[in-house]
């Protein structure tokens, strides 16, 4: 790859043309002593060259130390990564017994809500025989789901999301409480949060109200206390008895906020308060006791105020009551942003189903639906009660988009019959499946609250 200097072919050609010396004695000789000449410049030169070579070799790596390290300056700068922690870069420096591991810290601009589903051969970090705490409803393979739909992780557009750490979860927690407030669906995170952090320790199931709708969860090595509490709608819901029947509608006090949940707040340092789902039910809206309006009921004598007045209504309570709480200092509280069926054809009772294998292209999202929309609302009320003063720390949960994709996370058909018949859940999340990334944003977000205190 090397090609001979100029001034050396110079001076072969030079010597090949010289007369010969008088103290010669033969042609032969001369030739010989002529050839010896040009062997050692020869080797004079390729020493030469070698040792040029080492240098600019020398440099290059040099350079390139140099330009990783402008690199990584320069782009935890960009607004590209916006959100980025930088230890997620590369790094020359030894890493230290407290760092945090580069694959554990998502960086600090990167929006972790935008992204796509893409294939992990590696599955989840449990399975439904390593959680001993796993719900039969949600317990999918065991009736036969078909397992394609646990070989996917989310991945943030311009990052990359850590994959659950169970022992950092809870190096992270130890010493508080943490609770899930809302319907089914704040359970079904609940119960994946427990498959997870099962792995690492054993916990004590210390308390069960006799609806089973308030747990109690205690993890002794760290000291950590996990509950969920039941509420539809944040508010005081109360269900309506038609003909002395339990009917599946509410009456929803907009003003009056549900105390079962919020008078537990005191105890709590983190809070994680989720719901939606009931408000697509027929339920009457009242206001300083008196009625004054209702969501799905047409009825000509009330006005239908839609689902996102109400959703709206009762978010602004919650996050109200939250933040006046006087005896709730350092509470930070996490709202999980909505996330919608997948029932085709039909509904729970009718022949509604979700039968497909694998999450939708993005192509395939309605972006006119009203999921976009409850979402919207939900970023609004967040940013409105962050901007007022307060001791109470309000961050979201984003993980609306990841869900509308995950057709093929839920149960559907894949339960033991004998409990419901004749109805498919495409509401709910198997386990493990696409709900326990919901702990994996959530494990950044309590890192990132911990990391700024």
């Amino acid at each position: 790859m090397f090609l001979l200097p100029s001034f050396m072919s110079t001076t072969v050609s030079k010597n090949m043309v010289t007369s010969p010396s008088p103290s010669l004695s033969s042609p032969r000789l001369q030739c010989t002593m002529e050839w010896n000449v040009i062997q050692n410049k020869i080797k004079s030169s390729l020493l030469l060259l070698l040792l040029i070579s080492a240098i600019f070799l020398l440099s290059i790596l040099y350079s390139s130390n140099s330009f990783t390290t402008t690199t990584k300056e320069s782009l935890s700068q960009s607004s590209l990564l916006t959100d980025l922690d930088i230890s997620l870069m590369p790094t020359t420096q030894s890493p230290s017994q407290n760092s945090t591991p580069a694959n554990d810290a998502v960086e600090e601009q990167c929006d972790i809500s935008i992204g796509k589903w893409v294939k992990e051969p590696r599955g989840p970090i449990y399975t439904n025989m390593t959680c001993s705490t796993l719900p039969d409803f949600k317990n999918c393979q065991k009736y036969g789901k078909e397992q394609s739909y646990l070989y996917w992780r989310w991945k943030p557009d311009g990052c990359d999301l850590p994959r659950f750490d169970p022992e950092r979860f809870l190096g992270v927690v130890r010493g508080k409480k943490l609770a899930f407030i809302g319907d089914s669906l704040a359970r079904n995170q609940m119960e994946s949060l427990l498959c997870l952090l099962s792995q690492a320790e054993t916990p004590i199931d210390i308390y069960k109200d006799s609806a089973d709708r308030y747990r109690t969860w205690y993890f002794p090595s760290h000291n950590f206390t996990l509950m969920v509490m039941w509420t539809e709608f944040y508010v005081q819901g109360v269900q309506r008895i038609i003909n002395g029947t339990a009917s599946a509608s509410f009456d929803i006090h907009l003003d009056k906020i549900n105390n079962n949940w919020a008078s537990q707040l005191p105890s709590i340092n983190y809070a994680i308060i989720s719901g939606g789902n009931w408000f697509f039910r027929t339920n009457y809206l009242y206001e300083g006791g008196e009625i004054i309006g209702c969501v799905n009921c047409r009825e000509e004598n009330l006005t239908d105020f839609g689902i996102p007045y109400a959703v709206k209504r009762v978010i602004n309570k919650a996050l109200e009551s939250i933040n006046e709480c006087k005896e709730c200092d350092g509470l930070v509280t996490f709202l999980r942003t909505y996330t919608p069926s997948h029932f085709e054809n039909g509904s729970w009772f009718n022949g509604g189903y979700c039968n497909k294998t694998q999450p939708l292209d993005e192509n395939e999202l309605n972006l006119y639906s009203i999921d976009w929309e409850l979402r919207k609302i939900q970023l609004e009320e967040i940013k409105r009660v962050k901007e007022e003063n307060g001791s109470k720390k309000f961050e979201l949960l984003d993980v609306t988009k990841a869900m509308m994709l995950r057709v093929d996370g839920h149960p559907g058909a894949n339960y033991d019959k004998r409990w419901v018949r004749n109805a498919n859940d495409c509401l709910h999340w198997c386990l493990p499946g696409p709900v326990d990334m919901w702990n994996d944003l959530l494990l950044q977000l309590l890192t990132r609250n911990q990391s700024s205190q």
